[in-house]
């Protein structure tokens, strides 16, 4: 079966596709070329949704199934930053470096070299015989000395409960098992091989 991502950050697209080995992953614009999603939602939930109905309502009928997924960081010090504005926390186009060196900025503001944060991620499934959503979390600690070349986006600053390493540093079998995309992708598995048996 066909999966489509409804994302083009490739971290993600790999992340994926390590889980749904045995499905053919491909990000959506591969198929489409790019696509402007305007995420707009209040939430991970919404955001999601949005771009997963973006994508499945410009593809033509066919044996597949669009997976999209919202994610970031919130420190509840900072009010929740960035939760929903992760991905465009220094402005919109902000690189990863950029989006983590204004959290670490706002963490030294707030004179913390670390503090409770969580990530959460929320995945969309969407087929012709519905739209399942996920939700999956991971809590720990945001610190302001980034560490490791690991991962990407907020990785290098933020520490899992029961670690001592940032997830910049872990290795990427480790990451996957604790992450929050690991655990909402864990749930997304039986619906995925649900709709897998209904496609073959």
């Amino acid at each position: 079966m066909k999966i489509i991502l409804a994302t083009s950050n490739r971290g993600k697209v790999r992340e994926i596709a390590e889980i749904f080995a045995e499905d053919e992953v491909i990000p959506f614009s591969d198929l489409l070329g790019p696509m402007e999603i305007v995420e707009n939602g209040e939430d991970f939930a919404a955001n999601a949704l949005i771009k997963a109905r973006a994508v499945y309502e410009k593809l033509p009928e066919g044996d597949f199934v669009v997976v999209s997924d919202d994610s970031g960081i919130s420190v509840p010090l900072l009010n929740g930053e960035p939760g929903v504005y992760s991905a465009r926390y220094a402005g919109e186009g902000a690189t990863d470096r950029e989006n983590l060196q204004k959290l670490v900025e706002r963490l030294k503001e707030r004179g913390v070299s670390r503090t409770y944060a969580f990530y959460t991620a929320a995945i969309a499934v969407l087929s012709p015989e519905g739209e399942y959503l996920v939700h999956g979390w991971m809590h720990g600690e945001a610190v302001d000395e980034p560490r490791g070349e690991g991962g990407f986006g907020y990785d290098p600053i933020f520490i899992p409960e029961g670690f001592d390493r940032t997830l910049g540093e872990l290795e990427p079998e480790i990451k996957r098992k604790i992450s929050h995309r690991g655990k909402a992708l864990d749930l997304a598995k039986p619906i995925i091989s649900m709709l897998r048996s209904l496609h073959a």
